[in-house]
């Protein structure tokens, strides 16, 4: 690492650490602000705070170091389109009925995204980034007061001036005007949505391009190999074999010099992302705006990284689901400050949690749960001890799939190819979800419960997957075209 890059992170750190240490005002009268930074394809063990020995990112460190960083955050389906809607709506996928091929998210659903119910409470609302979902015409004008949806393909942007600047630089750059028109006299959320790190699928040389200011980041380090080892796929059902995780593992990991080349590169674009979260909370500082303004952080789902042989997310295993979650509210007492929770907590949770935060309640509708009280170091004795994950998505290279995540099991079923496309694993032996013991004898009674469990949540929040229950566009159009005939 240079000696100018190592100052710059340095400084980063201490800005943030600078805002988010200072003494828990007192409660004010006025709800809080809301920040809400979200990351795209990163896995929970991606962070500095979480223990990793060579990624950097010293802003949200900083906010964990002052706030609570949740260890067992998942998603409840692990794709950018399912879970984001996910995020909008405070619904599981099954009950949204939202992900790519699917049509828009309904009109009386949007009617409650987090979004619309802030901004009736009296917030100014904005979106910056990758919004991710599709919405009926005219529903981003109920949801934001500023709405600048910012997508890659390429990263680099072309400028008035004849440059090209990186988008994770404009997002920052597009964060900092928002706070321009913001005061104290009325509260804001704003949603900050990374296309970073993602790589640039289209672009197979220059896979993940990192911005420059991260140039020469990581460069003399060696990067270990992936968690699990890269053969592993060859014991998974043959369905997998064929599956997108393979297909788009030759694009990104398949050689050493590659694998290096762009877990370098991977790393550099998520620095660059946390270098920008420090440029928007040095903003919110300079504006006064920063006591009363909660901080949250969280990946929209995981990443494999090379891991099992597998580029991409999708599937059950913890690599995909699970995700990095930090809350910073500074109004929290210095002795809840610092923390690792350890309760499972849900991308599904965060709607419920901002709109908590705003109006004292939860929307009837949402599905989730508001985090305040294990922010405040409770540990309520209904709180859940698993939950439902799913993905619905109707591809041929991306199985469908149906679970239940426990503290000691993990369950899936690939619902189109059973029997072979069951699983159980049992994670206190196997943490790292190597061994499927479904045909264990001495598992039967564990694979009834988990088999009785996941039906049980699966009606909770739309029962059997269908077609005609879960309808793609595609679907759609062939039975308007049958019905002309």
């Amino acid at each position: 690492m240079s000696p100018k890059l190592a100052l710059r992170m340095l400084a980063a750190a201490i800005a943030c650490v600078t805002i988010c240490s200072r003494p828990a005002a007192a409660q004010p009268e006025q709800p809080p602000n809301i920040i809400y930074f979200l990351s795209d394809d990163q896995r929970a063990d991606f962070l500095g705070c979480a223990g990793h020995p060579i990624l950097k990112t010293p802003v949200i460190d900083g906010l964990a170091a002052q706030g609570v960083r949740f260890s067992n955050a998942f998603v409840t389906t692990s794709i950018c389109a399912a879970s984001r809607a996910t995020i909008l709506t405070g619904l599981w996928e099954r009950s949204h009925k939202y992900t790519f091929g699917m049509p828009p998210i309904e009109p009386g659903i949007v009617d409650h995204s987090y979004p619309v119910v802030m901004r009736e409470a009296g917030y100014r609302t904005g979106f910056i980034g990758k919004f991710g979902v599709s919405v009926p015409k005219g529903s981003t004008d109920r949801m934001f007061d500023s709405f600048v949806p910012l997508n890659r393909n390429p990263y680099f942007k072309n400028q008035a001036d004849g440059s090209t600047r990186h988008l994770t630089d404009i997002v920052g750059d597009k964060c900092i005007e928002f706070l321009d028109g913001c005061s104290a006299e009325k509260p804001f959320c704003l949603s900050v949505s990374f296309n970073a790190a993602h790589a640039e699928d289209s672009d197979k040389e220059n896979h993940f391009p990192w911005p420059p200011a991260e140039d020469g980041l990581y460069e003399d380090v060696t990067i270990p190999p992936p968690l699990v080892e890269t053969d592993h796929w060859k014991t998974l059902p043959a369905f997998f074999h064929n599956s997108m995780h393979r297909t788009r593992w030759f694009w990104r990991w398949d050689t050493p010099e590659k694998y290096q080349h762009n877990v370098k590169a991977y790393y550099r674009m998520i620095t660059g992302l946390d270098r920008n979260m420090g440029r928007v909370l040095r903003a919110l500082q300079e504006k006064g705006l920063d006591e009363n303004t909660v901080v949250i952080f969280s990946g929209d789902n995981g990443y494999y990284k090379g891991s099992r042989g597998f580029a991409g997310k999708w599937s059950h295993f913890d690599e995909s689901l699970r995700v990095p979650t930090v809350v910073y509210d500074p109004r929290l007492p210095d002795e809840q400050r610092g923390r690792v929770d350890e309760h499972f907590v849900l991308n599904v949770d965060i709607p419920a949690t901002m709109v908590a935060m705003a109006t004292g309640r939860v929307p009837s509708s949402y599905q989730g749960r508001d985090l305040t009280p294990l922010l405040h170091g409770e540990d309520p004795a209904d709180w859940r001890t698993d939950f439902f994950c799913e993905h619905l998505m109707d591809r041929f290279d991306i199985p469908k799939w149906e679970g239940v995540r426990g503290e000691r099991y993990m369950y899936a079923r690939y619902i189109e190819h059973l029997p072979e496309g069951e699983f159980l694993h049992d994670l206190k032996h196997d943490p790292l979800e190597k061994a499927n013991v479904k045909d264990d004898p001495e598992y039967a009674h564990i694979l009834q419960e988990m088999r009785q469990r996941c039906d049980e949540l699966r009606e909770n929040y739309g029962g059997e997957y269908s077609m005609e229950k879960f309808p793609t566009v595609r679907y759609l159009r062939q039975q308007k075209q049958n019905e002309k005939k």
